[in-house]
């Protein structure tokens, strides 16, 4: 019974990876920094832990998804993350693929295929 809890366990991270990625370029239409993001994912129902979310920023930003300015807010510095052109370009096909590909397992799932 322990090996089939690490399998789900594995293959629900692994289903989550790229659904997380998906929320927050969507999530970054609008411009957040960290807190608010984390913030705002939760209350439409996606968690992401810290330790996931800023690797993945710096990785959308180096990949030129994302573009960020360091500003000052409530007397502290904070980054603030938001689309880039190419970054929209981007999550536009990304959710037209995502639409294709959750009507087909959808379709499948209900034993219509």
């Amino acid at each position: 019974m322990g090996g089939e809890v690490e399998i789900f366990e594995g293959l629900r991270l692994e289903l989550r990876r790229g659904s997380l990625i998906l929320a927050v370029l969507g999530q970054l239409r609008g411009e957040h920094y960290g807190y608010t993001l984390r913030k705002a994912l939760g209350e439409a129902g996606v968690e992401i832990d810290e330790g996931a979310l800023y690797p993945m920023l710096r990785r959308l930003e180096a990949q030129g998804l994302l573009t960020s300015q360091w500003r000052e807010e409530e007397k502290r510095n904070k980054r603030f993350y938001r689309l880039s052109p190419q970054g929209r370009a981007v999550l536009d096909r990304l959710i037209g693929e995502w639409r294709g590909l959750n009507a087909a397992v959808d379709h499948i799932l209900k034993g219509e295929a």
